[in-house]
């Protein structure tokens, strides 16, 4: 299979969320699972000084945007069993930062229209595309509008990845002939028009052939209008295409035995070298050097969605438990003030730092005890997973990923990997908190087995990998060697469940047990066919249930050997009503599997059958054959 991933990020090459950790280890996971993969990105500036002298150049070529001409270099790199693929051009990506220009809508419109111009200069002609978020939403538009025009655009099936749906691409309508290059009818028919806004988000979800979450539960909530940021509807439109699949880490570069990044490494087996890192991350942010009180620690965007809220109103509360605090990140004004000032009232117990740093995040993982994610919203996060493999437990809110990667703590039980809080709820938060911290001071036994089991979690790119492989196989009809639980889970209820296999659980039936049901039922009801038709009609109505139908396992029963079972039933007790003996198959199967039955069994059927009143029912035809 042969898959081309389109994203504006990815690691190691550039990086500002948890999309670029994404698109830097699903596509080589992929690779590992036998598909042919190969990943297009821009050529950014920091790209371009960090692997410059690894790139070779390709090609060039001219991509049409509306009125524009504009040029397009190519060039590419091997690594980790994918090709990698940088379009090039200074004008638009030569820039200090990856996003929050002006012209992003330009920008990411040429990228998108460069990818399918330069579809014929890849090493494949892909089979699947997989898009990212809206900076590359308007490939699948491309691909449809194109394939008016060109049948090959055709065979290729798209697939979107909704990492952020807050981020949607919504431009004004007006300007899609000039800045995208798109006929008008676009929006008039409503495929890219939502509230007022040509939004590029929503055309790519309805052109695409599958749209996937990444967590399940993200793509639950994506239906609903708290989550949704007003696309609900539309996601409730797309729901027969919409896949949930969970983010995976790298475990081999988040990995406490080898990583070079941290102070000491460590395992779950022996946790010596996590004391030596708790301890120089105390010495790192100026925190006091108390072996014994938990650290909880935070690393994210100072944003409302991450829960920043129920911190500021409970942050005095927290305090006043035996816990230390340390927050690593940056964001909106109004939190990096308060963080700024509280830091301030708490020396030596609390400690903040306002950018982003690789090594210090590195450092908080490893030396920390507790993680807080509070999240209002969270598509998956890839924080609680990496805190969690080097020990450090984390307490979240159900919602999204967290949900499905963090289970709650059960300690009378020895159960759960972290702790959780339901309500969106300052109060429900500082009482989780609190229950975590007098865990870890009170019981630290019982806190050690809790650690175990979170670094024993698997979070590995591998089962992610087969479940997005399930997706393009859906879509593009095309067989692949998964593995065995994932062939299982895409058979048909049919070949799951064949016919075959229900024969024995037929025959199994003890005939001690199957006579008292058949006495207790109303005639009416349960067996008419038997009762009323006489013994000169029933054979019309075994020949007309066809063998093969009724019980393919029971074939070898002869059709003509069911006479002698069923002339035990005498013909005098029988009422004759030809209008009520219904053609069915389960007398049929009945009849032919007392024909099993031995010349003596039969003998002693007709003796009983005689010594009951005409009140009492027939049974001679129902008797189940033990064979």
């Amino acid at each position: 299979m042969k898959i081309l991933y389109v994203t504006s990020e990815a690691v190691p090459f550039c990086k500002t969320g948890g999309l670029a950790d994404v698109a830097g280890s699903l596509p080589p996971a992929l690779a590992e699972q036998g598909a042919e993969v190969a990943v297009v990105l821009p050529l950014y500036e920091r790209v371009r000084d960090r692997f410059g002298s690894q790139l070779k150049f390709e090609c060039y070529d001219y991509v049409d945007l509306a009125w524009r001409h504009n040029y397009c270099g190519l060039f590419s790199m091997e690594k980790d069993g994918v090709t990698w693929y940088f379009l090039d051009n200074e004008q638009y990506f030569s820039r200090g930062t990856l996003y929050g220009q002006a012209d992003d809508g330009e920008r990411f419109a040429f990228f998108s229209r460069a990818v399918v111009r330069m579809l014929d200069r890849f090493k494949f002609w892909p089979e699947v595309v997989h898009c990212n978020d809206w900076q590359s939403a308007l490939v699948p538009i491309y691909l449809k509008d194109d394939g008016v025009r060109e049948d090959r655009y055709r065979s290729i099936k798209t697939v979107v990845t909704i990492h952020n749906i807050e981020y949607q691409g919504r431009y004004n309508p007006y300007v899609l002939g000039e800045l995208f290059g798109l006929d008008a009818g676009w929006v008039k028919d409503g495929t890219m028009l939502l509230d007022g806004d040509a939004n590029l988000l929503k055309g790519a979800i309805l052109c695409a052939d599958a749209v996937n979450a990444v967590s399940p539960t993200y793509a639950n909530e994506l239906k609903m209008p708290y989550f949704a940021h007003r696309m609900e509807g539309v996601m409730r439109q797309c729901s027969d295409k919409l896949y949930g699949v969970l983010n995976g880490i790298d475990m081999k570069l988040y990995d406490p035995r080898t990583d070079s990044r941290i102070l000491q490494t460590f395992s779950a087996e022996d946790m010596t070298g996590k004391d030596a890192c708790k301890a120089e991350l105390q010495r790192m942010v100026g925190l006091r050097e108390e072996p014994h009180t938990p650290i909880v620690a935070m690393v994210s965007r100072l944003v409302s969605h991450k829960g920043l809220d129920l911190i500021c109103e409970v942050l005095h509360d927290m305090m006043e438990l035996p816990m230390q605090l340390v927050v690593l990140g940056t964001g909106d004004q109004r939190y990096e003030d308060f963080f700024g000032w509280a830091a301030q009232q708490y020396p030596g117990r609390m400690s903040v730092r306002m950018d982003y740093n690789e090594d210090l995040s590195m450092a908080i993982y490893a030396g920390a005890d507790l993680f807080l994610m509070p999240s209002k919203s969270e598509p998956c996060g890839l924080s609680q997973m990496i805190a969690m493999r080097y020990g450090t437990v984390p307490i979240v809110r159900e919602t999204g990923g967290l949900k499905d990667t963090v289970q709650p703590c059960e300690s009378w039980r020895d159960a759960g990997n972290g702790f959780s809080f339901a309500n969106y709820s300052s109060g429900d938060m500082l009482h989780v908190i609190r229950e975590a911290v007098y865990l870890y001071k009170d019981y630290p036994d019982v806190f050690g087995r809790l650690r175990q089991r979170a670094m024993s979690g698997d979070f590995s790119w591998a089962r992610s990998a087969r479940e997005y492989l399930r997706i393009y196989a859906t879509i593009t009809g095309l067989a692949w060697p998964l593995h065995n639980d994932t062939r299982r889970a895409a058979e048909t209820p049919e070949e799951a469940a064949p016919v075959e296999e229900t024969a024995p659980a037929v025959e199994a039936a003890p005939v001690e047990e199957a006579t008292p049901a058949v006495e207790a039922a109303p005639v009416e009801e349960a067996t008419p066919a038997v009762e009323t038709a006489p013994v000169e009609e029933a054979a019309p109505a075994v020949e007309a249930a066809p063998v093969e139908e009724a019980a393919p396992a029971v074939e070898a029963a002869p059709i003509e050997e069911a006479a002698p079972a069923v002339e035990a039933a005498p013909v005098e007790e029988a009422t004759p009503v030809e209008e009520t003996a219904p053609v069915e198959a389960k007398p049929a199967k009945k009849t032919q599997k007392a024909a099993s039955k031995t010349t003596s069994k039969a003998a002693k059927a007709e003796k009983k059958t005689e010594k009951k009143t005409s009140s009492k029912k027939g049974t001679a035809g129902k008797k189940k054959s033990a064979e």
